[in-house]
């Protein structure tokens, strides 16, 4: 019975839904898993969110999300809350700040898997989930913690219903409801979660030129989906609100006005940083992150065509919603590679079904097996170039301050062997083994390198040599890194105070020799004899020095204005 599976040609074949389904997850734990609990929060967002969940544990105010005593507006508090009750379940944040996005990349992968099993076919549901966990940027973003993974989870939740809804189960509205539900839930994760109801415009569309015998009826019931999306939404925005009114607070007002109106249509409309033009996906992201789907795009192009002249709404409805969703955030002058993560889901989904038409094609196999050589190739080539110290090679070295010779060695030559071991096998295999060999090694060895440069240890091992035991330190521009990792009582004036401001309120604060300034040794300030900083490293791309108080100044000319406000934060 357990034999079965490991028979090779029964998994090949794709036909065995518990087979299927075995494999599809084994895989996915494999890759996603590997090296949890091997590293610490990285920047630029694991270290905020990691912080925010440690201090809603440790303090026990959960709801509203606090960075170094500072109230944080920038996103609702669900991926914080759930990185919060995995540190509380494990008591280890290595551990917990990980599992939200791994668990949600799990579930995306058996979303995937299951609606195509339901579409098509076992096989194809088989290929779409393993497509979908052999792409780069989706499981990038399931080892990491950042939000995406999480809101790509709820919106294939939304597609995943609403698909159920349309094509499968007709008129069994409960799935309508599931899917806004889980998309007002994504609205309260991150602000796009609405994006699911983009299906019904291709829907729309379709059942007015390509009429069924038997469409869903409903006339005003289809609105009763955007009442379990406000009532989703709800669960967190009625109680915010509340709070905010009960605490009678501006900084909780203004924690309110942010939230609801900074981070969501100021956001989207009138973006103030990561700006990009409108072909910025379709130029820099697909073509890397996307794949290997990214090579194989242009001869799908024709047999989606061919679905879409046959009305076959399985391939209509995904692929409108994926056109629709890359508008809508190509329009936005603000842009992120992953913001179009939650277009992979099912991007893979409407391509499973073609596989063997792409295999039987030569170009796409070509251009992935070129790829792959020529990374390793290239990987070899810098390697070699670090070991025998090219100055280029020790160029790189030095701004990313570390030495990845071995390692980048170890990738390259793997993924030369896999190259000639699978040489007239199927480009699957490659890919396959070439992927894993990557995530393997990065997920541990390339942890494991890059942790000591990823996290302000050395400079708090070195300032141990300066400021004593017990001595409270003003944090200069403020990072997250420094606040989930600090020893001491830490005293900050605000995320978003200019520098200058800063070093101002803290000439003010600092009043003893037991108090002491971490600032950017390049910073000018006309508070402080910069010259009189003491050295304590290089992290994060800025050279750190510790401001004693002999370093300060008789006087100070910046002026603090009345709204940069002093937060205190300490372990306990």
């Amino acid at each position: 019975m357990i034999a079965r599976y490991f028979n090779f040609e029964q998994i090949k074949s794709g036909q065995y839904r518990d087979i299927n389904l075995f494999w599809l997850l084994i895989t996915s734990l494999t890759l996603i898993f590997i090296g949890l609990g091997l590293r610490d929060p990285w920047p630029a967002d694991e270290p905020r969110f990691a912080h925010i969940a440690q201090a809603m544990v440790e303090s026990g105010q959960w709801f509203f999300p606090v960075r170094g005593g500072e109230l944080y507006p920038d996103k609702p508090p669900i991926f914080m809350w759930s990185i919060a009750f995995f540190y509380w379940i494990t008591g280890s944040l290595n551990i917990a700040f990980l599992l939200p996005s791994a668990l949600c990349g799990l579930l995306t992968v058996y979303l995937v898997y299951d609606i195509g099993r339901r579409l098509w076919d076992d096989k194809t549901a088989f290929i779409a989930g393993l497509m979908l966990v052999f792409t780069l940027q989706f499981t990038l973003q399931a080892k990491t913690a950042q939000i995406d993974a999480m809101v790509c989870a709820w919106i294939t939740i939304g597609c995943y219903g609403l698909l159920r809804f349309l094509l499968i189960n007709n008129a069994q509205w409960r799935w309508y409801w599931l899917a806004f539900f889980f998309m007002g839930i994504g609205v309260i994760t991150k602000g796009v979660g609405f994006l699911p109801v983009l299906m019904l415009v291709p829907y729309a569309i379709i059942r007015y030129k390509s009429p069924q015998p038997h469409e869903i009826p409903g006339g005003v019931k289809w609105l009763s989906g955007l009442l379990v999306m406000l009532a989703a939404i709800g669960l967190w925005f009625v109680p915010m609100l509340l709070l905010v009114e009960y605490h009678q607070n501006p900084l909780f007002e203004l924690y309110r006005d942010n939230i609801l109106f900074k981070q969501t249509v100021t956001r989207y409309a009138n973006s103030w940083h990561h700006i990009k033009p409108f072909w910025y996906y379709v130029v820099s992201v697909i073509p890397v992150f996307w794949l290997p789907l990214s090579f194989c795009i242009p001869w799908l192009i024709k047999p989606w065509w061919n679905a879409i002249k046959q009305a076959d709404r399985r391939i209509i409805l995904p692929l409108g919603w994926i056109v629709l969703l890359l508008l809508f955030f190509s329009i936005s002058p603000g842009k992120r590679g992953v913001y179009i993560l939650p277009a992979l889901p099912m991007l893979c989904l409407i391509s499973a079904p073609y596989l063997d038409q792409l295999l039987k094609a030569k170009w796409p196999a070509r251009l992935l097996s070129g790829f792959i050589v020529v990374l390793s190739v290239l990987l070899v080539a810098v390697a070699i170039a670090g070991i025998y110290g090219v100055p280029k090679a020790i160029k790189l070295a030095e701004k990313y301050d570390a030495e990845p010779w071995s390692m980048l060695l170890a990738i390259g030559a793997c993924g030369l062997c896999v190259t000639l071991l699978c040489l007239r096998k199927s480009i699957i295999y490659k890919w396959i083994g070439f992927i894993s060999i990557l995530w393997a090694i990065y997920s541990t060895w390339g942890y494991q390198l890059l942790n000591p440069v990823k996290t302000p240890k050395n400079i708090y091992q070195n300032m141990a040599v300066v400021v004593p035991e017990g001595a409270e330190v003003a944090l200069i521009k403020t990072a997250e890194q420094f606040l989930l990792f600090t020893p001491y009582k830490i005293t900050h004036f605000g995320y978003h105070t200019p520098q200058e401001l800063q070093l101002a309120a803290a000439w003010r604060w600092q009043q003893t020799n037991q108090q002491y300034i971490l600032t950017d040794r390049d910073g000018a300030s006309d508070c402080y004899d910069m010259e009189q900083g003491l050295d304590v490293g290089w992290a994060h791309r800025v050279h750190w020095v510790v401001l004693p108080l002999s370093a300060k100044l008789a006087s100070c000319k910046t002026q603090v204005p009345d709204d940069v406000h002093q937060y205190f934060y300490q372990h306990p």
